[in-house]
Formats: structure tokens, sequence, C-alpha cells
């Protein structure tokens, strides 16, 4: 069964290669490996180049951002089951396996996702991500719980649901998680599966304020009210985030 894992890249050199090398050295021999950077100038495209040859495609080019760049790279995907791992995110041994050998056992489910731990720029663990099982109800009131680089999935529900919405900056995978989940089940399984890169430049710390408002815009294309949970979340996050955002600084600026 083959996996197809895309990686959208752009000027991320000193985490890219940790990222490639967490993919290809996996213990699963059927993987497709795209690699889809952004016209990075900053030394990348030599790290990609390095490896090219283990590469199913690559390319650098300018596109529009992450969301573009991912549905470019699942445009050309071949493989049964696919996912996709950013260029400052890494997989951890076996987990391409483990992910398979639970799709093919379970072949009612659309999407596994396992655990997730957070990484600061020196590889060193510094926290757990909430994994937790969720559903589509639960991800309609904000109960995602669900850290996309641990997340493996059908490329027939993908051709069903897809491509992601370049109109999202940040939530495109939680608008996925909510398409994908009304039509098949999703299913935590508590494996480490893979670690989310926390450090000055990431999303989640530099840009955390446009999620919630993109979550809300989901909830209401999916005839949510304005008067349910994933609303008492988004005011209650609000409040916290300064807090929130503080703490994870206080986790990636730590020394060693």
């Amino acid at each position: 069964m083959l996996v197809s894992i895309i990686t959208p890249s752009y000027n991320q050199v000193a985490f890219l290669e940790k990222t490639i090398r967490s993919v290809l050295e996996q213990d699963y021999p059927e993987i497709e490996y795209i690699v889809v950077d952004g016209s990075s100038t900053d030394g990348s495209v030599d790290v990609i180049k390095k490896y090219e040859n283990r590469l199913a495609w690559w390319v650098s080019e300018k596109d529009r951002g992450q969301t573009d760049a991912i549905n470019k790279g699942f445009a050309r995907a071949r493989g049964e089951i696919i996912a996709w791992l950013n260029s400052d995110d890494t997989y951890e041994p076996g987990a391409v396996r483990e992910a398979v050998e639970y799709l093919k056992s379970h072949p009612e489910v659309g999407l596994v996702y396992g655990h997730v731990k957070f990484i600061d720029a020196r590889d060193q663990v510094i926290g757990d991500f909430p994994s937790a099982q969720t559903s589509y109800a639960k991800l309609r009131q904000g109960y995602v719980h669900m850290g996309q680089q641990a997340a493996f999935f059908r490329n027939d529900l993908w051709k069903k649901v897809g491509p992601l919405d370049p109109s999202f900056y940040f939530a495109m995978d939680y608008d996925l998680w909510v398409r994908l989940a009304r039509e098949a089940p999703i299913v935590y399984h508590p494996r480490h599966w893979a670690n989310f890169r926390l450090h000055g430049d990431a999303k989640t710390v530099a840009a955390d304020d446009r999620c919630w408002p993109e979550m809300l815009r989901v909830h209401r294309r999916e005839g949510g009210s304005w008067f349910s949970v994933i609303y008492a979340k988004y005011w209650v996050r609000k409040l916290a985030a300064p807090l929130i955002n503080w703490r994870r600084r206080k986790l990636f600026e730590r020394k060693p």
C-alpha cells in the first residue's frame, strides 16, 4: 500500500533536513515523498537536492503559500494513504508503518492520527500535544485534539472532499478534518507518531490569533449556531491567548 507524504517548505533550512530524514528513514518501504518549496532563498534548495534521488518529485517555485503548496503536492500523489509533514516537524521511527497497519486492519476508518509531542529548535521534547479522540460532532464544537503532524488519511476521501481551501491561512487542516469526518470515522491511535516544533517563526506562535476566527467560519458553514460551545471556547481562548503564547515562547526559549 503506497503512502504519499508531502512536505511544503519555505525558508526553513534550519529544520528541513531533519524533516526530510524523518520521512526517508521510516521502516516502511512504500513511500512516495514529495517536497514542494516556495522558492526559498536560505539554502533549502541545496538540502532538497541532497536527497533528490530519493524523492518522487520536488519543485522550488513561487506559490500562494503553504496551502497552495500542499494542494500542489497532493495533486501528484498516487498513494492510497496520504499525509503532509511541515518542514519544521518530524516523524517518529515506525510512524508510517503503524499508520498503514491500522488503516489496513480498519477499512471503515477514513483517517487515523497518533500522539504528538512538542519539541523546540534543539529537538528537545518540551511538552505533549493534547491528543484525544474526537469526531465530526466534537470537531464542530472546537474539540480538535488531533495533531496534523500525526494524521494519515485515505486518498479516495481526499479526492471526495479536497482540496484544502486556500482562503484559510491557519485552520486549513481543521477545515479538512471536519470535511473528512463528515464522510468517514476518524480515530485516535495513542502512539507517539510525530513531533510538532515550536520556535520563533512557527505559525502556531506568530499568528495564533488567526486560528479561531477561521474555525468559526467552518462552524458556521456546517450550520452551527452563534450560541454554541465553540463560540464560548473562542472567547475564553481570546482572553487567555497572551498567557498561552507567553508560555509557549518560554518553552522554546528555554536554555538546554
